[in-house]
């Protein structure tokens, strides 16, 4: 049986809650930031870049982040989005106030 792809985006707001940065997950794409974080948690081998990464990443002004919204899809809908240790880190090294997920 195969398994369902789940997929994983993660919204970067500021204070009045206008979007920042919208990022996803990638099952093919990596880089040097997620490679950097996934190493300090002990996980080198999570190279794939994860949602709350891509945000963070494709934010231009992280200083005007407040909140970070994460959501898990799948055929069933949404799904439980906790962010992992790796994101955890990134998002605290980022100064981002506010996570909130499904």
């Amino acid at each position: 049986m195969k398994k369902e792809k789940q997929y994983l985006t993660a919204v970067i707001y500021d204070k009045r809650g206008r979007v920042l940065s919208i990022g996803k997950n990638s099952y093919e794409k990596s880089h040097p930031y997620q490679a950097q974080c996934a190493a300090a948690v002990g996980l080198p081998e999570k190279i794939y870049i994860h949602a709350e990464i891509s945000a963070i990443i494709r934010c231009d002004d992280l200083s005007k982040a407040h909140k970070i919204m994460v959501y898990r899809t799948g055929k069933r809908g949404y799904l439980n989005a906790k962010p992992c240790p790796i994101c955890e880190r990134a998002i605290k090294l980022s100064g981002i106030k506010e996570i909130w997920h499904t």
